[in-house]
């Protein structure tokens, strides 16, 4: 099908347009790399290229509306009460789009003439890390738009979540901006457009920036980016932020630069930038995140997740916290125990957990509702959202405060989130949820515009306007009665579309109408054949008001909902509090919730340089064989990178599907769940806090850039030794598989020796080179461990339990059976296999390693080998001069030699 050739509004002349197209124009004169959201009437329409890249994405139709320098307009559209649903695939596809409002009414605009347009202007520009709507959002999942910016070598990376108003902004290296950015999981990244020339760091943001959005680097000079960050704030100065460095002015002031351009200057709710520095997380590198598959597996679904395993959560906010907990772990002690604190008054109290719980499901996401009433967007259901959840906070706090155990009081972290829930703490939130319970009624519409959502009773204008609006016919009978009863004569009040409403007697009974004193009240408008018709002062002002009342009512409605936005927008940093003590509350009691299900223990967390895990378990493995109906087997390690109470590098051997790569993965969770504040799946658990983490399991290649499978191996463990320090953790699996047997063999040693030698960081080494158990022999804090399997009547059995020393065998061909290879094939691999194994001479020894002392005599020549005995007396032979016989005989001799 051949592409469109209409030129694109870009580089059409608006000269000659209709009014309505200059506006279009216009828009994308500012807007040029932005679909444009044209209001039409109930429509939303696209023009020109827009038509047509909007039509093939949403697969809408594309037609044509009029001409334009005598071409046709290229036109699709979409309805404006489906729009989000369109929005959100043209999102998930990487496209802006400019939405373009009618400012004002239709009405208003023919006043101004009958040739004059409505009024447009472009209310916001969406991006992926802009979105706000519930219905554009995972509520579980947080949404972060973040920016890059480095100056003098130093890096900083600004984050804000604009649903909820939370900001972040970390202080690090350049080599510490993967691990923040694959943490965050941002929607969407700005850079600068020269750092886009570094490759590393373009590679980074590839990998876990999501939208990269480049931006002209004039936006991250600090003195620029300084006053667009105090105007995003209102304040005079950034003092009270801490002392923020360059780049960390410079990333904040691209993200203000973009909120500016896309929410067409209304200010968020953004809480003041939380400040960090790489040092306060755990470092987990993108591909270790992707290999432990922490809140994603590596296809991509949440389901089969470690979040997924433990998250118990019953609030959107909750569920949110728990997957950041997870994706960045503590570093600092303190904190760490006071998360444990709170999950553990929750597994103490078990009754009244189970109460909170219940009362928590009644909480609505009130951080999100509050971004979009301060953006201008949203509505009295979130109004109603507030009201409803801060109920539901002063609930909890006085379930907590009438525990009954008073010898037992909530710990630091949740006895602060109960204080932020009372709203009697906090004059100004108790005031305003006094006036949201008294003043919204119980059906909320989602748009203020729909009206009906102020109570009865709140606002007595209101109240008129509305019984004119509904029930006007029951004001009318009763005035008429009113008039009749004043004067004396039988009156009728009606209503025609020329004189509105009237007062009408007949021509026989209206005279005393026109005498004084009843001729001062009824004024005569009309005289027909048999009735006259009069007015009066309050019939004409209630025939104005009940022409108006709808429209006065919603006027109304609109004006108390603007005044309670405004309200919750100047009390949004104790709304945004309260918000996060809800899920502090949540989390903990959720985190409690699963370590009754799993039987998890509070781990030790503290300073030293010890892993010690005593029957510990893969909570994601687990969870899937006990849906099984199978038991799962625990296991022990115990690892100390100062080699005081166990090894610091065990070398882990046994069959494939032994559960080799589930005993390393398991205990890289066991780290990450601790350090995250949660209980852990074990009998017992102690961690000396682990800075790094890194996982080097599972294979893939890079195709996009040529990076084989043994490339991409080597990549990751290039980082791993280069990086790795004393109090970090390493798992590796099946380094140097992808290559020759030697070359293999020899990486894999190296790697071993550095990372005990140098590194000198607890470590986790699988490998199906059993030359390494000779490792425990030649260093210091070396040990062996295996993943047992037996064979029983000719089949292989996996008893997926660690045992100290090296495996004896590895059981790959009875794998191979396992696995459905053809059995001619499995019998000609074991015939094979037995033929290796009774060679006399291994075909390599080891005896004098280590590997790198050898390198010397691998490039001499090989000694030669004394020789047999078969070749001494066949050197003896004469051949020429033997009979027949002889001959014979000999070869008898050589094949007995052969036997011995």
């Amino acid at each position: 099908m051949n592409a469109h050739t209409t030129p694109s509004a870009a580089t059409l002349d608006p000269t000659g347009a209709t009014p309505v197209m200059q506006q279009f124009f216009e828009m994308k004169a500012r807007q040029p790399d932005a679909l444009i959201f044209f209001r039409m009437g109930d429509f939303y329409e696209l023009f020109f290229d827009d038509a047509y890249k909007a039509a093939a994405a949403l697969g809408i139709s594309q037609t044509f509306r009029g001409t334009h320098n005598g071409q046709p307009i290229p036109m699709a559209g979409v309805p404006q009460h489906a729009a989000e649903a369109y929005l959100s695939k043209l999102i998930r596809l990487g496209f802006k789009v400019a939405v373009c409002e009618q400012m004002e009414d239709p009405a208003e605009a023919k006043k101004r003439g009958s040739k004059s347009v409505v009024r447009r202007d472009i209310v916001r520009v969406v991006t992926p890390g802009t979105l706000t709507e519930d219905g554009l959002l995972d509520a579980r999942g947080a949404n972060r738009l973040a920016a890059v910016a480095i100056r003098a070598g130093q890096a900083a990376v600004a984050s804000v979540e604009l649903s909820t108003g939370e900001v972040e902004v970390f202080a690090l290296t350049k080599e510490a901006v993967a691990p923040i950015l694959a943490a965050l999981a941002p929607s969407e990244t700005l850079v600068a457009d020269r750092l886009l020339s570094d490759d590393a760091l373009s590679q980074t943001l590839k990998i876990c920036g999501g939208l990269v959005q480049p931006m002209p680097s004039a936006l991250s000079e600090p003195q620029a980016s300084e006053a667009r960050v105090k105007r995003l704030y209102g304040v005079e100065t950034l003092d009270g932020f801490g002392g923020l460095s360059p780049a960390e002015i410079g990333a904040l002031g691209l993200i203000a630069a973009h909120l500016e351009m896309t929410q067409a200057g209304k200010l968020p709710a953004l809480r003041a930038p939380r400040r960090a520095a790489d040092a306060d997380v755990m470092a987990i590198d993108p591909a270790t995140r992707g290999s432990l598959e922490i809140d994603r597996t590596q296809t991509g679904d949440r389901n089969g997740s470690l979040l997924a395993v433990i998250d118990r959560t019953v609030t959107a906010g909750g569920a949110r916290m728990l997957a950041s907990r997870l994706a960045r772990p503590l570093l600092d002690v303190a904190a760490i125990d006071q998360r444990l604190d709170a999950v553990e008054w929750f597994v103490e109290h078990r009754q009244l957990r189970q109460r909170l719980r219940e009362v928590l499901k009644g909480a609505g996401d009130m951080a999100r509702g509050l971004s979009r009433l301060a953006l201008g967007r949203g509505g009295p259901r979130d109004l109603g959202c507030i009201r409803d959840t801060l109920k539901v906070g002063e609930r909890l706090a006085g379930m907590a405060g009438g525990s009954p155990d008073p010898l037992s009081p909530p710990p630091f972290e949740l006895e602060h989130a109960f204080k932020a829930l009372t709203p009697a703490l906090h004059e100004g939130l108790s005031q305003f949820l006094n006036t949201l319970e008294q003043g919204l009624g119980p059906d909320l519409p989602a748009l203020a515009r729909d009206g009906g959502f102020v109570a009865a009773g709140v606002r007595p204008e209101l109240d008129q306007a509305r019984t004119l609006r509904d029930d006007s016919r029951k004001v009318i009978v009763a005035m008429e009665a009113q008039l009749t009863a004043e004067s004396g004569v039988p009156l009728k009040i009606r209503h025609n579309g020329v004189l509105g409403y009237f007062v009408e007697a007949t021509a026989g009974k209206a005279d005393p109408l026109f005498q004084p004193p009843l001729n001062a009240t009824f004024i005569h408008r009309q005289t027909l054949a048999n009735q006259v018709r009069f007015t009066t002062v309050e019939l004409a002002d209630l025939d104005a008001r009940i022409a108006q009342a709808a429209e006065r009512a919603l006027a109304m409605e609109v004006a108390a909902f603007e005044d309670w936005r405004e309200q919750a927008r100047l009390l949004a940093d104790a709304i945004q509090i309260a918000a996060e003590a809800l899920a502090r509350i949540d989390v903990a009691s959720a985190l409690a919730e699963w370590a009754e299900d799993a039987g998890a223990v509070r781990p030790i967390v503290d300073a030293s340089y010890a892993f010690d895990a005593k029957g510990a378990r893969h909570p994601v493995v687990e969870a899937a064989v006990k849906r099984a109906g199978e038991p799962y087997t625990p296991n022990d390690c115990c690892l100390d990178a100062s080699g005081e109470g166990g090894p610091r590098l065990s070398i882990v051997t046994g069959p494939n599907m032994a559960g080799k790569s589930t005993f390393l993965r398991q205990n890289a969770l066991l780290a990450i769940l601790a350090q995250s504040g949660c209980y852990v799946p074990a009998a017992s658990f102690r961690l000396g806090v682990v800075d790094r983490l890194f996982s080097r399991v599972g294979a893939g290649d890079d195709l996009a850039r040529g990076r084989s499978t043994f490339m991409m191996e080597m990549v990751e463990t290039a980082a791993i030794l280069t990086q790795a320090g004393p109090r970090s953790l390493v798992i590796l699996d099946e380094i140097g598989r992808g290559t020759a047997t030697y070359d293999g063999l020899a990486i894999a040693w190296a790697c071993a020796e550095a990372l005990h030698d140098v590194n000198r960081c607890r470590a986790l080494f699988a490998t199906h080179y059993h030359e390494l158990a000779t490792l425990e022999e030649r260093m210091s804090f070396v040990s062996n461990l295996s993943l047992r399997a037996k064979e029983w009547n000719g089949d292989l059995v996996f008893l997926h339990e660690a045992v100290s020393g090296p495996a004896d065998r590895s059981y790959g061909v009875q794998v191979a059976k396992l696995a459905g290879v053809p059995m001619p094939v499995v019998a000609r691999a074991r015939e094979v296999l037995d033929r290796l194994e009774t060679k006399d001479q291994s075909p390599a020894k080891l005896d004098d390693l280590p590997l790198f002392a050898m390198s010397q005599a691998v490039v001499q020549a090989p000694a030669k080998a004394a020789p047999s005995a078969v070749e001494t007396t066949l050197e003896d032979l004469d051949v020429d001069g033997m009979s027949p016989r002889e001959a014979l005989e000999a070869l008898y001799r050589l094949k007995g030699l052969l036997k011995t």
